[in-house]
């Protein structure tokens, strides 16, 4: 069974930091591409950032280049992403997801979320 455990959210004033943390089960991690999603309440699911198995190839939205860092663990099963310069509409529940590698590295943004089950996200919320 497929399980995507988020973690490190929480409540920071504009220009502070966050590292979050997603656990994975239920698959080869080492395997996949992952992402980071994040979505507000009433609002389509946002692709935030992914990165490639061999973590060789990341991709940003544009509003977080330069301040998000995605990263892998493939030794603790474990995707991180490390938010810096955080603005209030960062605001949103952080969710992690794998992909396919392919579309990472040749078909970014075009990166679907490979599986149909989600984790609980972290909340992350940014005040001015």
């Amino acid at each position: 069974q497929v399980q995507f455990v988020e973690s490190g959210g929480g409540l920071v004033q504009a220009g502070g930091s966050l590292r979050l943390s997603c656990v994975v089960s239920g698959f080869t991690f080492s395997r996949y591409a992952m992402s980071w999603y994040r979505q507000n309440l009433g609002k389509e699911r946002e692709l935030v950032a992914a990165i490639s198995t061999a973590a060789d190839t990341t991709y940003y939205t544009n509003s977080v280049k330069g301040r998000f860092t995605i990263s892998r663990d493939n030794d603790e099963n474990t995707l991180y992403l490390q938010m810096n310069s955080l603005k209030p509409q960062d605001t949103a529940v952080y969710y992690c997801n794998a992909a396919q590698d392919w579309f990472v590295r040749y078909s970014a943004p075009d990166i679907s979320p490979l599986f149909d089950s989600w984790g609980q996200g972290t909340q992350v919320t940014v005040s001015s």
